[in-house]
């Protein structure tokens, strides 16, 4: 299959994380059966590196109760802190080499990441990077840029635009963007990045978080990053509306936990989808179960969702108000 350009084993990616920050890691994600690999992050910034020291991760069930270490569930949500890979570009270069050359074998993509620092220094990054991978992912929607001065995070179509052609002039293989989603209008960024060159756009990232523990303190200590079942409906409705809007290729991400998950992604008018906090959860077993899960689809079933979807304009009246049985039993409970 082909994604803006590059051409993947299957839709069921694996996402940029610490399970992609060395070469082992990236190694069982391909022989796991992934489509394709994002390895994990890098930009310029020492500071964006020492935040991996501090990194920290809380899994919390469906009702708020957070997990004991290494107990986690397939419907918790992941609050977490973290930083970039720790290691110097050169070296890195030489792992994703490894990784790029073993994925090649097995017809998985390996695909290098930038979280945007400045963009100048991207561009650069993303120049050595397109010697090595057969793509460049540049992410511009890291909740943690709003905590971490080290990275960014942009939200206005300027910046979007602005970083993209900047990156985009550096780098000579498909170029995936990653957008936000809590921008007041996350198309508008997506047709400013597809503007500006992008080759596809990832839809979308996670969302800034914060739990208190009840104990005169937070979860983790801090804010941090926000994922959890209950954000696919969110991630879907941009993703929708961008397949719907624009003409670009989308990669789903943020929600994807089960097959049906991909699925409804793949429905709403992703390409393809990345998967990160299911393997956390389930290891390598659950990237296989959610590769030959949607092993049958073709490419008519990608946005098939639209189809039957309307504006609130044009959704016909049921022949009942569907609010009575509602506050019918509430009229009834005793209250």
């Amino acid at each position: 299959m082909d994604v803006g350009g590059l051409v993947a084993a299957g839709p069921v990616w694996v996402g940029s994380s610490e399970l992609t920050m060395s070469l082992d890691g990236i190694v069982a994600c391909v022989d796991a059966g992934a489509g394709a690999v994002v390895a994990k992050s890098v930009n310029e910034s020492a500071a964006a590196r020492r935040q991996l020291d501090i990194a920290d991760y809380a899994f919390v069930s469906g009702d708020r109760q957070v997990r004991p270490p290494g107990r986690a569930y397939p419907g918790d949500g992941l609050l977490n802190r973290s930083g970039l890979a720790q290691v110097d570009l050169d070296d890195w270069l030489g792992i994703l080499a490894a990784g790029v050359a073993h994925g090649a074998a097995q017809g998985c993509p390996v695909v290098g990441s930038i979280t945007l620092g400045d963009p100048a220094a991207a561009a650069r990054i993303g120049r050595a990077l397109a010697d090595v991978v057969p793509a460049v992912e540049l992410n511009i929607g890291a909740p943690h840029g709003r905590e971490a001065r080290a990275v960014r995070q942009l939200t206005e179509v300027d910046g979007v635009r602005d970083a993209v052609r900047t990156v985009r002039a550096a780098v000579g293989v498909p170029l995936f963007v990653k957008l936000p989603g809590q921008a007041s209008d996350v198309v508008a960024l997506a047709r400013a990045a597809r503007s500006a060159g992008a080759d596809a756009v990832g839809l979308v990232g996670r969302y800034p978080g914060f739990l208190p523990d009840l104990d005169g303190g937070a979860v983790l200590g801090s804010w941090g990053a926000w994922s959890s079942p209950g954000c696919l409906p969110m991630s879907l409705y941009w993703v929708s509306k961008a397949f719907q809007q624009l003409d670009v290729p989308i990669v789903g991400t943020n929600g994807a936990r089960t097959v049906t998950d991909v699925l409804r992604f793949l429905a709403s008018g992703a390409r393809a989808v990345e998967v990160v906090t299911a393997l956390w959860i389930g290891g390598p077993a659950v990237l296989r179960e959610l590769v030959d899960g949607v092993a049958e689809v073709g490419d008519d079933f990608v946005g098939s969702a639209l189809a039957g979807t309307r504006e609130y304009a044009d959704v016909p009246p049921p022949p009942s108000p569907a609010w009575e049985p509602y506050t019918a039993r509430w009229m009834s409970s005793g209250r």
